[in-house]
C-alpha cells in the first residue's frame, strides 16, 4: 500500500524539522527521565492524529481509564480514538474502585474503552492490540504506555524483549506509527540497547537542572544533522516549546491566521461560529487577539476548517518559494451561500501560499442548480470542463460548456449555474488576482 515511505507530522513542527519527520511504519521509543515528559509528545500526536481523522489505539498498562480520561481531556471524545484498558485487572489487580468505572458506564461513548481481562499474559494483550488493530483502517497511531509498566506486571526483561522484538516489525509491516515510552532508569543498558537497534526511531528525554532536553539517538533513513545533540524545551501541559524555536511563537498571530483562513474558504464568522458552538462575537474577538480560544474551541475550528490545529502555530516561511505541491496539502472548501449539497470544492495549493491565480478543483451534482456564482471576487476567473456539462446565465444569455471547454469570466458574474445531466460536472477553476 505504501510503495514510498510516506512522511507525517508529529504534531510538534520544531520536532518534525530536528527528526526529519515520521514515517509511516516508525515505531519511536521514548527513554523518559521523569516518567511525564513522554505524554505531551504523545498527546501531540493523538491530537494531529484526529484533525487528520486518523485511528489511534492507547495501550495503558500504568493508568486506570478514569486517569486517562482525565489527562487526555477532550481529545478522549472522539471516534477516532480507542483505549486498551490492561490496568483494571493489571496493576489495578480488579479492585472494586477500577471495576466501577465499568458498571456506571463510564466507557460508554463517546469514550471507547476495552478490558483486557488477563493483561498478565502477554499473548492476551498481542491478541487485543492485533484485534482492534483488524477494525480499523489506513496508517493506525499506536501509543503504548508503558513498556516499564509491562515489565512490572509481567517480571523480567526477558517477557518485554520478546514481545518488543515481535511486535515492532509487525506494526512496521502493518504501516502503523507506534509511541513507546519507557523509563530509561528502570531497565538495564542490554534492553535498552537491543531495543535502539529494532526501533526505527530513538529518543531521549532528559532533566537537567531546572530544563528539560530533547535528544535524538537515532533516527532510521533520516540521519539528522541534529542527532545526538541535545535541544532545551519547555512543557506546560500538552504545549512543547524549544528555546530555539520561542522567538519565532511570538510572531505567531493565531487570530489573523483564523481571520485569513476563514475568509479564504469563504466561511463567515455567524457560519463559523455555529459549527464550533461558540457566539459569532467570540470568533471576532478571537480574529482581533481580544481573547484566546480554548483548546477544544482551537480544535472544533480547526476540524470546522479542514485544518490541523498546528496549522496556527507554525511557521510557513518558505513556502511562496516552492515549485511542487503535494495533492494532501490542498484543503476543502466551503459553499456557505449555496445550497447544502449542492457543490463541492477544494483549493489545490496550501491556505499560506500566495499566488496570483489560486486552484480550485470543483464538482456539481447532476441535475442541480446553483443560484449565484461559486466565489465572492473582485477579480478575473477562468475555468477548464474536466468532464460533464454546466450551463452558466450572465444577465440575459446562457451559455453551456462541456468537457474540454475554456471559460473565463472577466468582469460580470454567473448569475446560476445548472448542470443538465446525466453525469457529475468537474472543473479546474483558477481565480485571478
Amino acid at each position: 500500500m505504501f510503495s514510498e515511505k510516506t512522511r507525517v507530522s508529529s504534531g510538534i513542527s520544531v520536532l518534525d524539522r530536528l527528526l526529519g519527520g515520521l514515517f509511516i511504519g516508525d515505531n519511536v521509543i521514548w527513554y523518559d527521565d521523569a516518567g511525564s515528559l513522554a505524554l505531551a509528545f504523545c498527546m501531540n500526536l493523538i491530537q494531529t492524529s484526529q484533525s487528520q481523522n486518523k485511528s489511534i489505539i492507547y495501550v495503558s498498562f500504568d493508568r486506570s481509564p478514569k486517569s486517562l480520561l482525565d489527562m487526555l481531556g477532550p481529545l478522549a471524545e472522539s471516534k477516532n480514538l480507542t483505549i486498551l484498558d490492561c490496568f483494571t485487572q493489571g496493576k489495578g489487580d480488579g479492585s472494586e474502585i477500577f471495576g466501577k468505572f465499568y458498571e456506571k458506564n463510564g466507557a460508554q461513548w463517546p469514550y471507547q474503552i476495552i478490558k483486557v481481562n488477563e493483561p498478565w499474559k502477554p499473548e492476551k494483550v498481542m491478541d487485543a492490540i492485533y484485534g482492534i488493530h483488524k477494525t480499523m483502517e489506513g496508517d493506525v497511531r499506536f501509543v503504548i504506555e508503558s513498556l516499564t509498566g509491562m515489565q512490572d506486571l509481567w517480571g523480567g526483561e526477558d517477557t518485554i524483549r520478546k514481545f518488543y522484538s515481535h511486535s515492532c516489525p509487525r506494526l512496521y509491516d502493518l504501516n502503523t506509527i507506534a509511541y513507546w515510552i519507557i523509563e530509561k532508569g528502570a531497565h538495564s543498558n542490554q534492553l535498552k540497547a537491543h531495543i535502539n537497534q529494532i526501533a526505527q526511531v530513538a529518543i531521549d528525554l532528559s532533566i537537567q537542572g531546572d530544563s528539560s532536553t530533547l535528544t535524538i539517538l537515532k533516527a532510521e533513513g533520516r540521519n539528522p544533522a541534529t542527532q545526538n545533540k541535545p535541544a532545551t524545551f519547555s512543557k506546560t501541559g500538552m504545549t512543547i516549546e524549544f528555546a530555539d524555536d520561542k522567538s519565532s511563537r511570538k510572531k505567531i498571530n493565531i487570530g489573523m491566521r483564523l481571520k485569513e483562513l476563514r475568509k479564504k474558504q469563504g466561511v463567515t464568522q455567524a457560519d463559523l461560529a455555529k459549527l464550533v458552538g461558540v457566539t459569532p462575537s467570540n470568533i471576532s474577538q478571537i480574529e482581533s487577539n481580544l481573547i484566546s480560544p480554548s483548546l477544544s474551541a482551537l480544535l472544533k475550528i480547526a476540524e470546522a476548517l479542514f485544518v490541523d490545529i498546528s496549522y496556527f502555530f507554525q511557521s510557513h516561511s518558505g513556502i511562496d518559494s516552492r515549485l511542487v505541491f503535494s495533492s494532501d496539502e490542498g484543503i476543502t472548501v466551503k459553499f456557505t451561500d449555496l445550497p447544502a449539497k449542492s457543490i463541492t470544492g477544494s483549493l489545490l495549493t496550501p491556505m499560506d501560499f500566495e499566488p496570483k491565480a489560486e486552484p480550485y478543483l470543483i464538482e456539481v451534482p447532476a441535475k442541480t442548480k446553483l443560484p449565484s456564482h461559486f466565489f465572492i471576487h473582485k477579480g478575473e476567473e477562468m475555468g477548464y470542463m474536466l468532464s460533464g456539462k454546466l450551463s452558466l446565465t450572465t444577465g440575459k444569455a446562457t451559455y453551456t460548456a462541456k468537457a474540454g471547454d475554456v471559460i473565463y469570466l472577466k468582469s460580470e458574474m454567473p448569475s446560476q449555474w445548472v448542470n443538465p445531466g446525466p453525469g457529475n460536472a468537474k472543473l479546474l477553476w483558477i481565480k485571478i488576482k
